[in-house]
Formats: C-alpha cells, structure tokens, sequence
C-alpha cells in the first residue's frame, strides 16, 4: 500500500519542467518509420531493453557493411558489453581503425543504467549515418566507437520506480551493477569485469576523445546538456585548454542553434540556497573524467539535466555528439598536438589531491526560480523550485593541490603482490620484472595510526600516517620497477602512492601489512619488560611519559606490554612498512 502510494505521489513532487520545444526536434522519425528507433518508436518515451538494442544493432550492420558488433568482455552475469564499430571501409580492429586516419570517438553509455540518455542518440546517429543516410558526413568526418550500454547488468534490472527524480524513460535500469557496485567508482581500482574489459578497450582502440554519458542528480537549473572535464589545474593541462577554447565554444553554439540550453558541469547538490555558487571539480581517478586526466586522455562527462523530459535530454545529446565529430574532424591535429604535449609533461611535484583553493570568479549562472519552505517532517526548510527562469552572477570556486609528492624516478613492487602489479599492467602502465634479486637504495613509508573506514565499493577503505625514510631495500626476483618517465607516470603515481585517495593503499589492497604477525605471552614479556626498563633510562623515560600522557594506555596492560614489545628485536621489524618503494 505504502509503496503504491509513494509511486502515485512522486511525480507530483517532481519541480515544475521548464517548457520546450527546441528545433532539434525536427530529428525525430516518426513512430511508424522503419528505421524509428525504440525511443523513437514509443514518441520518446522508453528506451529499449538490452536484446532489443542488440536487435537493433545487429540489423543496422545488416543493412550497413559499415557496422560492426565487437565483445569487449562478459559482465558478472554473463552478458556481452558490446562495442559498436562504425567506419569506413567496414574497418573493425584497431589496427583498420587507425589506418583510415580518422580521429577516433567513443561514446560510452549506460556506466549509470538508469542514465540511459546517450544510448538512445547514438541509435539515432547510426541510423542516420549508416540506413537513412541523413547523416552520411558523419563517418567521413570521425570512425565511430560505441559502447551502448556498460553496465549491462544493471540496465537489465530495469524499473519504473528506480530514480525518483528523473524524468523519464518509463523504465531504466539501476545504478550499480549485479555485485552492486558502481563502475564510476572503479576506474582506478578495477575490480569490476565490465571496467577490466573498458580499460583494455581504451588501450587496445585509442581513441582520439572519450564522452562519458549520464543524467545529474542534485539541483534544478535551465541548462539542459551540462557537460565537461577535470579544471585546468588537473593532470592534463594542455587537453584541457583545447577543451575550453576550440571544442566548448563550437559546441556550445550548435546546441544553442538547436534550441537546448548548454552549461559546465553543475555541482550545486540540493543546496538550500544556489545563489552561494559552486567550484569547479578535479575528479579522482576513480571517475570516468577524472581517469582520463590523469593517463592523459581527453575526456568529456556529459551530465543531461534529470528534471528535463527524457524526450529533451536524449534528443540534445544527439546534437551535442554531432558536433563533437565535427569539431573533431577540424580540430584533430591540434587536440593531438595537446595529448603529446601532455603526455610529455614530467612534474616534478604530482598533484594527489585536491581542495578549494583560491580567488572566486563571477559565473553567470541560467538559474530557475526558488523559494524556502517549512519542512515539517525534516525539521527545518526545503528549497521549492517554482519552473521560471533566473539569471543570477555567483561565485565559482576554482581548486588547487592539497597534496603533492616530489616524482620519483621509479617505484618498487614486489612481486608477492601479484594483484598489485595486475593492476598496474591492466592501466597500461609500463614496468620492468626483474629476474634476479636486485638492492636498491629506495625511501620507504612506514604507516601508522591505521584508520578503516565504512565499506565502500565492495571494499574497506583505509587511511593511514605516512613517514618517509631512506632504506636499502633487495627486491627479489619477480619484483617490479615502475619508471615514472612514461605517458602514464602521473597514474602510477595516482594508484602507487599512499596518500593518494584513489591509491591502491587506501582502496585496502595493503591492509596485510598494518596487521602484527608475532606475538609474545605475559608470563615471557612482563619479566623481560621489567629487565629492559631496568637496563635502559632512555627507554625507561620515554615509557613514564608515555604513561603520564595517556591514561588510557596507563589502564591497559596488554597495551603497555606490545608497547614494549615492539621495541624489542623479536617484533616484526616490516610491521607498518609500505611495501612499495620509491626510488629516487
């Protein structure tokens, strides 16, 4: 009964949708055509499941021998990822792929299920391109890489009630996929199949651009396509500058001549009053945008605006695709010119992370209307969006590095950590595997103070103290050195470095070596204790102050005993040392 009622309220709780009726409309079959697509085919109401994408799919390569259907792995569930390959030519590997010439885009959809939106446009541009030929410039212009639907899993877990505030489709699929996981979490750590098979296909295909498709959560605003990229401070400055000042202008004005509203990516999030601002974003690696930052691969996230009709949102992603090919087709050299400049670049401080920093610019912000109202039942006030239009100046936050290290020459792994070092190669990260044992003059980390966090992402997050010192260090042999002078050094850095949030460290891939192995027992160690207090007054001191400072250790006497144990010779002397080395 309860969920009925909740399913019957919900969209009256939804704010007002801003009218529209853009000329992009004018793209739309009619929902009898032969080559009306599913979305099309429901007047712009549903998206279809993911046989029926397949189905479509595979009758557009019938009809086209410029169409092909690739697997790029199997999900948990057993269901291909499928990649659609559209170019010249027929040409269906990578290495047909690049001898056309063409730069390469790859349109991703469905990491969000429930965000669907760019897998309905892509159909709509391949059959334009490819049955009805109203697009034939299209493959002239780019050769055309399409992931439908990524977490086909989720998509499958299809449901009328699975985002409350979304407009549109009746049905989509869930967030996470069947282990509940969520992919745009999982870039940096790599644990799920359907990441593990995107991170080979970005290796193994190369794109020249990578957009990433979804639909916002948070805040109502005019914009109805917001999209971009890690701010201009990040890891790929070069990209970043060709980015705002070649592709967003272009494209910016394509969307305007076709009636939709663009924007920077928002991240307002149900604030209760939007007139404060927003700042910019410096994603982690974890994130779609903020990968391609960091291994230098221009990436764009697109975020359609949820509260917009579906209708709206997917037929604006249609233009906003359409133009990035052919800003690519002008733009290719230049952007290729900033990947190389970027992947050149040697910091010799790597950012690791991020925080508001700096003055605040005034941003123009295209607002909707607002007022606060009593929220009973959540004790206090609730912004009410009121479906007019407001155009306000707020402040826009800009980011600086919270954390930095000085690069290293290399880092060191052994290779006892076999998943470790399988990540590492997964990334495309280049390392050299000894064969024999080989000292090295390294700094080491020794952690402290361990902190495990809530399970996040099918893992227990972990934080720690860091203190460097120098060491000689023999790595046996299977161990790993992993240059930082290469294209992905900034990466390693990213995944290797334990202060890092997205680190390997911190995503608990380490947690072993925080944990004693030896112990002793009270009948051995309180005797010994007493004959080391006795024989040693610096020790001796260090212990009453440590007793005077901390009651709780006073009252402990488990606690005073390992306190002195570990400052004996039959400790682990490795207990807290992060195995990773740098060398310098």
């Amino acid at each position: 009964m309860l969920a009925t009622l909740a399913l019957a309220l919900a969209a009256d709780v939804l704010p007002p949708a801003l009218p529209w009726n853009g000329k992009s409309e004018t793209l739309l079959l009619a929902p009898g055509h032969p080559w009306a697509t599913p979305f099309e085919a429901s007047a712009g109401s549903r998206t279809p499941s993911y046989d029926e994408t397949v189905a479509f799919l595979r009758r557009l390569a019938a009809a086209s021998p410029e169409l092909r259907l690739v697997s790029l792995g199997r999900s948990g569930e057993g269901r291909d990822v499928w990649m659609a390959v559209a170019a010249r030519g027929g040409a269906a590997t990578p290495e047909a792929v690049r001898r056309l010439g063409k730069p390469v885009l790859l349109v991703q959809a469905g990491i969000h299920a429930g965000e669907i939106d760019g897998k309905d446009a892509t159909l709509m541009l391949l059959r334009d391109a490819l049955a009805t030929k109203a697009r034939r410039a299209l493959l002239d212009r780019v050769s055309l890489l399409f992931i439908p639907i990524l977490n086909v899993d989720g998509h499958e877990r299809s449901s009328e009630t699975n985002r409350i505030n979304q407009r549109g489709p009746e049905r989509m699929g869930w967030r996470t996929n069947a282990t509940n996981l969520n992919l745009n979490r999982d870039y940096a750590k790599a644990d799920t199949p359907e990441i593990r098979a995107l991170l080979r296909a970005l290796d193994e295909w190369a794109p020249d651009l990578y957009v990433d498709v979804h639909v916002t959560d948070g805040a109502d605003y005019e914009y109805d396509v917001t999209y971009g990229w890690d701010a201009g401070n990040g890891h790929s400055p070069a990209i970043t500058q060709w980015l705002d000042a070649r592709l967003r202008p272009a494209v910016d004005r394509d969307l305007e001549a076709m009636g939709h509203v663009p924007g920077p990516l928002i991240q307002v999030n149900d604030a209760l009053d939007p007139g404060q601002g927003f700042g910019d974003w410096v994603a982690d690696p974890r994130y779609s945008n903020g990968y391609g930052d960091a291994r230098h691969l221009p990436t764009i996230l697109v975020e359609n605006h949820s509260l917009k009709p579906f209708r709206q949102r997917v037929l604006g992603t249609v233009v906003f695709l359409d133009s990035l090919a052919r800003v690519l087709d002008a733009g290719a050299p230049s952007l290729r010119e900033a990947v190389a400049a970027d992947e050149a670049r040697r910091p010799a401080l790597v950012p690791l992370a991020w925080r508001a920093e700096g003055p605040k610019r005034d941003f123009a912000f295209k607002a909707v209307e607002w007022r606060l109202v009593p929220a009973p039942v959540a004790g206090g006030q609730r912004i009410e969006y009121l479906g007019r239009p407001k155009r306000i100046t707020v402040p826009r936050q800009g980011m600086g590095p919270s954390i930095r290290v000085e690069r290293p020459r290399a880092y060191w792994i052994p290779g006892a950590w076999r998943d470790v070092i399988e990540r590492i190669a997964l990334h495309g990260i280049r390392f050299e595997t000894i064969t024999a044992p080989r000292t090295v003059q390294v700094e080491r980390y020794r952690l402290s103070d361990p902190r495990l966090g809530a399970p996040f992402e099918g893992r227990v997050p972990v934080t720690a103290s860091v203190r460097s010192e120098v060491a000689t260090e023999t790595f046996p042999a299977a161990s790993v050195r992993v240059p930082t002078d290469q294209p992905r050094g900034d990466l390693a850095a990213l995944l290797l470095e334990p202060e890092s949030p997205d680190s390997l460290f911190q995503w608990g891939f380490f947690l072993s070596v925080l944990q004693p192995t030896e112990y002793v027992e009270t009948y051995v160690m309180a005797p010994l204790a007493e004959r080391m207090l006795a024989a040693d007054g610096t020790l001796r001191a260090e212990y009453e102050s440590k007793l005077a400072q901390d009651p709780a250790f006073a009252k402990d006497g488990a606690a005073r005993l390992e306190w002195l144990y570990r400052r004996t010779p039959y400790a682990d002397a490795r207990h807290g040392i992060y195995p990773v080395a740098r060398e310098r």
